[in-house]
């Protein structure tokens, strides 16, 4: 019979505990900190981390270009822009350029990675052993499959949210509404309204859309080897008689998150005070010392805070890995009472028990030879 969402609750909560404390197991655990991180399964945030903002010899520090152009006499003619501002704006765009790129680059490389990691975790937390290269072997075409349908599913949910902007948009501002507020109040306040409720509406959908995907998707596009048109079909047609109990799962799991992001979020203020107090003490004696921001100075800090900040990362997903198993063991639990094929991993059949052997029959009789006769006399 199908667990309910609540049923899934314990058996979830005894298979990490299985699988994290019986035995523990350091690389066990730090190997699923790393997958965490990839597959995007951390459960810890409202941190908001400010960088620092030290003064340091403030008479000293050059003026930037872009604050000293207050100062310049603009006595050019009309359209004319001096060269040395007009280069300062050049390099300044081709900078903006360039991260942009770099970031779209990044960004289409974490999201195949991510989607190869989400079947290694769900790889993992099904066998309960987590190996990242051969799970790498083992799940990277599948993850590019998943990778397609992510990419996909992205650039549809920005177009569609570009529709959804832009349209209403246009419509307001063709038919008047820009140019005198007041007489549309009512409108606009009516069209806000009917606009935040489709804004959230969609967003909502996008959210249960991702979900529904890590958990149920997933599973299905590894077990059965899918595309993931074919994974949707197969898993919709799973999904059809039970909508009502997918629901209560969706709901039951996001009450589960927000009770795990709050209690790992102040666990994860022990490595932040561990990691930041003392960077902070490091900045404040650089202070003391007289150091002032420069080329040098500037470049030491970006790199060093950003090795902390990895560092820093890892440490939450390490203090996270309980929440890392757990969630996608529930959504194991879940679905594998309604899909076989699941259900025959997670609870596989108990062998036979061996036999013991038969007693050996012992060898048939034989009749002893008969002496040889006698040979006859003359």
């Amino acid at each position: 019979m199908p667990l309910s969402a609540v049923d899934c609750v314990q058996p979830t909560i005894q298979h990490t505990r299985e699988q994290l404390f019986r035995p523990f197991r350091w690389g066990q655990w730090s190997r699923l900190a790393l997958v965490g991180i990839l597959a995007a399964e951390l459960h810890a945030g409202g941190c908001n981390w400010s960088g620092f903002n030290v003064s340091l010899h403030r008479p000293r520090r050059s003026v930037p270009w872009f604050q000293s152009l207050s100062s310049l006499p603009f006595h050019w003619p009309p359209g004319r822009v001096p060269t040395q501002i007009s280069e300062h704006i050049a390099q300044f765009l081709v900078l903006i350029a360039v991260a942009i790129f770099a970031l779209v680059v990044l960004a289409f490389i974490f999201l195949y990675i991510n989607s190869v990691f989400r079947f290694i975790l769900f790889d993992s937390v099904l066998q309960r052993h987590c190996s990242i290269h051969e799970g790498w072997q083992k799940w990277r075409r599948a993850g590019g499959r998943f990778f397609l349908w992510q990419l996909v599913f992205q650039i549809a949910s920005m177009l569609f949210l570009g529709v959804l902007i832009g349209l209403p948009l246009a419509l307001a501002l063709a038919a008047g509404w820009a140019t005198d507020l007041r007489e549309h109040i009512g409108r606009i306040i009516f069209g806000v309204a009917v606009f935040g409720g489709l804004l959230l509406f969609f967003l909502l959908a996008v959210v249960v859309v991702q979900l529904l995907a890590r958990d149920f998707l997933v599973p299905v596009m590894a077990l059965e080897n899918l595309d993931f048109a074919d994974g949707w079909h197969r898993l919709l047609a799973i999904m059809r008689p039970e909508k009502g109990r997918f629901a209560v799962y969706l709901l039951l799991k996001a009450v589960l998150a927000i009770a795990a992001a709050i209690l790992f979020t102040i666990i994860a203020i022990i490595p932040g005070l561990l990691l930041f107090v003392p960077a902070a003490l490091v900045v404040i004696a650089g202070h003391s010392a007289g150091l002032e921001w420069n080329v040098t100075t500037v470049s030491l800090a970006i790199i060093f805070g950003s090795i902390l900040l990895i560092f820093f990362i890892y440490l939450v997903a390490w203090v996270c890995v309980p929440a890392t198993v757990f969630f996608p063991a529930y959504a194991i639990y879940f679905f594998a009472s309604r899909y076989p094929a699941l259900d025959a991993l997670l609870h596989p059949a108990p062998p036979a028990p061996e036999l013991p052997p038969l007693p050996q029959s012992p060898p048939p009789f034989e009749a002893p030879p008969f002496p040889p006769s006698a040979e006859p006399i003359g």
